[in-house]
Order: C-alpha cells, then sequence, then structure tokens
C-alpha cells in the first residue's frame, strides 16, 4: 500500500471538553489511485487528510506512508517525507506573496536541496509551469494572478519534488466552475498520465464520482467506499 491508515481516531479538547471528529477509520490507498473523499461539513475529511499527510497527529491509531510509519519519526524525519513524498494542494493556495510564480514552485526544492542546486531547480520549475498552460506567468505574484492560475502554481509547487501522493483540500472550493474544472481535470491528467496517487476532499458529488474511488465519511467514520 502506498497509503494506510489504522484505526484512526482524533479528539479535541475544547472548552475542556472533548469533540471526537475521527472515530476508528481505516483508509488505505494503491500507487496511482485516485481517491475522494466526501461528506457534511464536520464529517472529518480535513482532519483526515491532515493527519494522512503527516500535517497533524492521531490521538489514537497509525499511518504508514510507502511502508514507513509516520508517528516513529522525528521532526526532522517526519518534515523529509512530507517534503519528497507528498504534496498538498489546499483550498486557498498558500502561496508567498512576496514572491514571483516560478519562485513559489522551487521552494520545496530549495528545502530539500538548498540553494546550490538554483540552475536545475529553476529549470524543473519553469517545465512544471508550462505543463500548467502557466508559461508567460512565471514573474508574476499571486496578486497579479486568477484564482484558477494561483491554484495551478499551488499544483505545479505540489509537484516540485516528484511525490508519490498529491492531497488536496477543497482545491476548487474557492474558484468559479470552469476553473474548478479544468483545476481536476488538470489533476486527473496527472494522476493518468504521470501515476500520482491522488486524494481530493470536495464536497461537489461531481467532482467526487470522477474518481475512482469515493470515500464517504459521516460523524467520524467512514460509511462507504466504492
Amino acid at each position: 500500500m502506498m497509503l494506510r491508515a489504522e484505526n484512526i481516531h482524533k479528539v479535541y479538547i475544547e472548552t475542556g471538553a472533548p469533540l471526537a471528529v475521527l472515530k476508528g477509520v481505516d483508509f488505505s490507498m494503491q500507487p496511482g489511485e485516485f481517491v475522494s473523499l466526501t461528506g457534511p461539513s464536520g464529517a472529518g475529511k480535513s482532519t483526515l487528510l491532515h493527519i494522512l499527510g503527516g500535517l497533524d497527529f492521531p490521538t489514537q491509531g497509525k499511518v504508514f506512508i510507502d511502508g514507513e510509519e509516520v508517528q516513529r519519526l522525528n521532526d526532522r524525519k517526519r518534515s523529509a517525507l512530507r517534503n519528497t513524498k507528498i504534496g498538498f494542494v489546499f483550498q486557498f493556495y498558500h502561496l508567498l506573496p512576496e514572491f514571483n510564480a516560478i519562485e513559489n514552485v522551487m521552494l520545496p526544492a530549495f528545502i530539500r536541496d538548498g540553494m546550490s542546486q538554483r540552475p536545475m531547480i529553476e529549470q524543473k520549475a519553469a517545465s512544471l509551469l508550462r505543463q500548467m498552460g502557466m508559461q508567460h506567468r512565471l514573474s508574476h505574484k499571486p496578486k497579479q494572478l486568477s484564482g484558477g492560475e494561483q491554484q495551478r502554481v499551488a499544483i505545479a509547487r505540489a509537484l516540485m519534488n516528484s511525490p508519490k501522493i498529491i492531497l488536496c483540500d477543497e482545491p476548487t472550493g474557492n474558484l468559479d466552475s470552469q476553473s474548478g474544472e479544468s483545476i481536476i481535470a488538470l489533476l486527473r491528467k496527472l494522476n493518468q498520465e504521470q501515476g500520482q496517487a491522488v486524494v481530493i476532499v470536495t464536497h461537489d458529488l461531481a467532482i467526487a464520482q470522477q474518481a475512482q474511488r469515493c470515500v464517504h465519511i459521516q460523524d467520524g467514520k467512514i460509511t462507504n467506499s466504492n
């Protein structure tokens, strides 16, 4: 399995009262799969995605990425695992406003390899942005780009270190329908042609149905997976 989660529980303490968000979730996916996570607001979709990607810890349970148990890794190794094996795409892009498009895309490689590899890193970042249809926007800063263009930059950044898994949290939630459809088409193309496994959290059933498998979460538990 490329990604496996076993008996995941997540409990938050808010104003002294425990809030159980995930209640014994099991999840797994094979290399190259395209999986959607659906369910009502508050069901635990984003919490599960963040735990799968090592951005958050479960209260109970285990997560394995490419055979490594995430919770057993120290901070440095866990950060390296996220940087090299997982690409994140969020609803609000999270681009750094002071950097232009190509600089934003280059950041994960700088973190991994340092500045000494800049010419090679810049060449790859430019290639990724061309793949996203952004070849004429390399020097534009985020405020000069539309929402759909910013999300394309965010996807290119997620691909910079050639991850095996792309985790997407409502990637079309801040876009108009046309831009959203183009982003989903782009993610499907990457999955089909380059083989990245994709997990996408979405409220949109039309988007969810384009995945190979749809996993529905209700009240912190998986109620359907097909």
